[in-house]
């Protein structure tokens, strides 16, 4: 969670690796504006509403945190992501622009790489616990993870897996509906850690 200006420079600076961008330079800024690198314009404004929600004091950090807030919104209706603040550890990397629905309740950590078409959530019929998800996992497109479950680090899940029971063990492949362990490869190739 961002606590502090230097934990926001940090998790932008995650952020960017993870999604092999280029520093922000003249030219990459130039790029960036004529390609529209939207999803890299949504991280960036996720992370910098959760600062300004984390770290605000004061009648003008409130203006600022109203702004921010703003930008994350338009951001992610024209995205289509229904993604919390405070959920994602640094690392966060989103392949490309689609619906991705995750779950405020939902706790994950540093490097993870979604797709389009997932989502991350409780069990149906009003239960409130969300999956928490560990270090260096790669969700696959269309991947589907409810309930109460406990997803380990460095673990790479298939397109379109339905998962609604914990996988504790580490450096695997699930995928399947209902997931189930398919390899013992793992994570290491589908996303940059940082």
């Amino acid at each position: 969670m961002i606590k502090n200006k230097k934990d926001y420079l940090h998790y932008i600076e995650c952020d960017r690796i993870a999604l092999s961008r280029n520093k922000r330079t003249i030219i990459s800024c130039f790029k960036s504006w004529i390609i529209k690198d939207e999803v890299w314009k949504f991280q960036r404004a996720l992370r910098k509403y959760e600062y300004a929600k984390n770290c605000r004091k004061g009648v003008l950090s409130n203006f600022y945190w109203v702004i921010t807030k703003l930008r994350y919104n338009r951001l992610s209706i024209k995205l289509g992501f229904a993604i919390p603040p405070n959920v994602f550890g640094a690392g966060l990397a989103i392949a490309h622009s689609g619906t991705i629905v995750v779950n405020g309740g939902a706790k994950i950590g540093r490097n993870c790489r979604l797709n389009v078409g997932v989502n991350i959530g409780t069990k149906a019929g009003g239960d409130i616990s969300a999956p928490t998800i560990g270090d260096n996992v790669y969700i696959g497109p269309g991947a589907k993870l409810f309930g109460d479950i406990i997803i380990a680090d460095g673990i790479a899940i298939g397109a379109n897996a339905v998962v609604n029971k914990s996988f504790e063990d580490t450096n695997i492949t699930i995928a399947g509906v209902p997931a189930r362990k398919i390899s013992d490869k793992g994570s290491e190739g589908l996303l940059i850690i940082t």
